[in-house]
């Protein structure tokens, strides 16, 4: 096996042993792979091992990406699932919208907004709510006593589809609290919208507490691709 290959079979190992330890089954798991930085071939060598579901932080990146393999020969990628897990803005809400299928950062009404008028055909967007776990209110994601109130204006957009909350754990905090957490808002957030079961949440370091606490889709990048090359 390649490197990648290898990185990536020793990740989904892991989760599943963090599966099963929860007491839950990989199928209720989805494991996206961020790219961040890597070059539009790190994604197709990684649709060659089976992966259909990348991450990127980046809008401009993002699009880049998307646009090359629509361009590129051979496969289609018609089956790749892009996400968008970095903060948006809502200038580039109609960029994001052209290529992505899921967006993990709605954390107000602004950029739901933006995300529903930049609709172009008949597509849902998938969206998550990301909620700030800190006091810092500076950092992205809505505030948790506001979670209902945007959730109750998500679910009026009509080309957005509420999947569930999103959320990353802080520095400073044992993740397994914080996640615990996020299992509770997710929780306030059915009370609202009971269709929204997703829960993103979980990295590289921290997606067993993840697994442990209710997580279906975990953001894992450079345990998978490799160090991200330096930047200019």
């Amino acid at each position: 096996m390649t490197g990648l290959a290898e990185r990536l079979s020793a990740i989904d190992a892991s989760i599943a042993d963090a599966v099963r330890r929860a007491g839950r089954e990989t199928a209720d798991i989805t494991r996206i792979v961020v790219t961040k930085f890597h070059p539009v071939t790190l994604v197709q060598e990684l649709y060659g091992l089976g992966v259909r579901e990348v991450g990127e932080n980046r809008q401009q990146e993002l699009s880049a990406k998307v646009e090359a393999l629509r361009q590129a020969q051979g496969p289609g990628f018609e089956d790749l699932r892009w996400h968008f897990i970095g903060q948006a803005q809502t200038n580039k809400a109609v960029a994001i919208r052209r290529s992505a299928q899921a967006v993990h950062s709605v954390d107000r009404a602004r950029i739901a907004d933006a995300l529903d008028r930049a609709a172009f055909d008949d597509a849902i967007l998938d969206v998550l709510l990301q909620i700030n776990l800190t006091d810092d209110s500076d950092r992205g994601g809505v505030a948790p006593a506001d979670l209902e109130r945007l959730a109750e204006h998500v679910l009026t957009l009509p080309t957005l589809r509420l999947r569930g909350v999103m959320a990353v754990a802080p520095l400073d905090e044992d993740p397994a609290a914080a996640f615990a957490r996020v299992h509770d808002y997710a929780e306030r957030l059915r009370g609202v919208a009971p269709d929204a079961t997703w829960i993103s949440a979980g990295m590289t370091g921290d997606f067993a507490e993840a697994i442990a606490a209710g997580a279906t889709h975990l953001r894992i990048g450079s345990a998978i691709t490799g160090p991200r090359p330096a930047q200019g």
